[in-house]
């Protein structure tokens, strides 16, 4: 099977989560800036979650347009991956409306580090599906990328134990690492 139906459901299903993270803003009571820093903590993790989901649909569309077929293995790693995005949006108004407390935020890093996982894992199957040097698997390498943000999740959830800021730092970082589009999919693309 090709890759457009699964595409088209996920990027329907990223709309969606984004759609639900904006209507759970609440507006401030009030006109003036200190009415809007009581809002502060909400809209920054919205703005870091909807950072996060921009950047898994941007390389989930690098990388199907280099995935030649998909299978029923492929689109059920898909769905998995789709369900921790699901989460982000209750993770995302759970730490915002608490002001980044800890157990919110190490909740937040959870889902973090499951959808990193659901997306590595759907990466692999991938690859396995497309066999031995497939254009995605040349295009990753050593995939220094994937394979360190889970250490950097796992390093975030257990620092938010120690004080909430750095456990978001960590969350902050990866974004960062991440939030360039996937060069290497992308010189690809131009190649061919």
């Amino acid at each position: 099977m090709t890759t457009g139906r699964m595409e088209a459901f996920s990027d329907g299903v990223i709309a969606i989560l984004i759609t639900v993270m904006v209507l759970e803003l609440h507006v401030p009571d009030g006109t003036t800036w200190s009415a809007l820093g009581d809002e502060l903590p909400t809209l920054l993790t919205y703005v870091l979650s909807f950072v996060y989901l921009g950047i898994y649909w941007n390389n989930h569309h690098h990388m199907l347009a280099v995935t030649e077929h998909v299978t029923g293995g492929v689109l059920w790693a898909n769905l998995h991956l789709l369900f921790w995005l699901s989460l982000v949006p209750f993770t995302t108004g759970w730490m915002g409306q608490n002001h980044a407390a800890t157990i919110p935020t190490a909740a937040y890093g959870i889902t973090l580090l499951a959808a990193g996982t659901a997306y590595f894992a759907l990466q692999s199957l991938i690859i396995r599906g497309q066999g031995e040097g497939s254009a995605l698997q040349r295009a990753i390498g050593r995939d220094w990328k994937g394979k360190s943000s889970p250490l950097l999740y796992s390093l975030g959830i257990g620092l938010t134990f120690v004080d909430h800021w750095l456990g978001i730092a960590c969350y902050v970082v990866v974004a960062l690492i991440w939030l360039v589009p996937d060069r290497r999919l992308e010189h690809l693309l131009v190649a061919e």
